[in-house]
């Protein structure tokens, strides 16, 4: 039998690397997706991509109320209910530090990425203890662990869903739901791209490239390269199945070994 057999599955930020290759996963193993994001066209692309049959969709900014209760109640409708979130949306923000860091652009990051994460969980729960429990997995980072100069508001969103999770753990376990985030290292991702080319522009040095500032990247990750998104979505798959049944409260690496060395 298939992994996530007869499950529901509703992943947000699901046109992203990782949110994309965890859908296909998910759909690959047996579960019904629901897929949610803003870009509609890219929304409809990826349930072409993996079958009318088994995924559909919701386009919603994952930061209002209203938007976060349809998106839930539209997986309700069309599935039966909700096994598995995954609240993967997330956005990366600027590159400058506190003192220069735009304030707009810091209230954005952590409505996304910390409020978008809290409002899922707020109205998935109900959904879950109907069903009789589930697990959520929420994508933090290596950033949520430790400091990344320049990048305060990403950094402290991925902590703050880290404190999220422990407490969301607790309440959920009397109710049969497992609550767990996983914390990737750089992966080969639209976001990475948009953040080696924001590092690069911060600098102003000829001398330095796009590149160059990858493999300086990578090299600080003891595996000497990035992940890729299916590697991320198959931990992800993993906490999201009965496999980690007794799984719950926990921060789960994907890093290629960059959490085990000093800074």
């Amino acid at each position: 039998m298939s992994r996530l057999e007869g499950k529901v599955a509703l992943i947000t930020g699901a046109t992203g690397g990782i949110g994309r290759a965890a859908s296909k996963l998910f759909a690959d193993e047996g579960a019904r997706v629901v897929l949610v994001d803003l870009d509609e066209s890219a929304l409809q692309d990826a349930v072409q991509s993996i079958g009318a049959d088994r995924a559909s969709y919701h386009a919603a900014d994952v930061t209002q109320p209203d938007q976060a209760q349809n998106y839930v109640q539209a997986a309700v409708d069309r599935w039966g209910g909700i096994d598995i979130y995954l609240a993967n949306a997330g956005i990366e923000g600027s590159i400058s530090p506190i003192p220069d860091y735009p304030i707009d652009v810091f209230d954005r990051v952590m409505a996304v990425n910390v409020r978008g994460v809290w409002l899922g969980i707020k109205y998935v729960v109900p959904a879950m203890r109907e069903r009789g429990g589930g697990s959520i997995v929420i994508t933090s980072s290596t950033a949520g662990i430790g400091g990344s100069a320049d990048m305060s508001a990403y950094t402290t969103s991925k902590h703050a869903v880290i404190g999220l999770m422990r407490t969301a753990a607790l309440e959920g376990a009397p109710l049969g739901i497992r609550v767990n985030t996983v914390n990737p290292a750089p992966i080969e991702t639209r976001m990475m791209r948009s953040i080696e080319e924001m590092r690069v522009a911060a600098l102003d040095d000829a001398t330095v490239t796009v590149e160059r500032t990858k493999q300086a990247a990578a090299a600080r990750i003891p595996l000497r390269r990035y992940g890729n998104p299916e590697e991320v979505a198959r931990l992800m798959l993993f906490l999201a199945s009965d496999e980690s049944s007794f799984c719950t409260g926990g921060v789960y690496m994907v890093d290629g070994g960059r959490s085990a060395g000093s800074p």
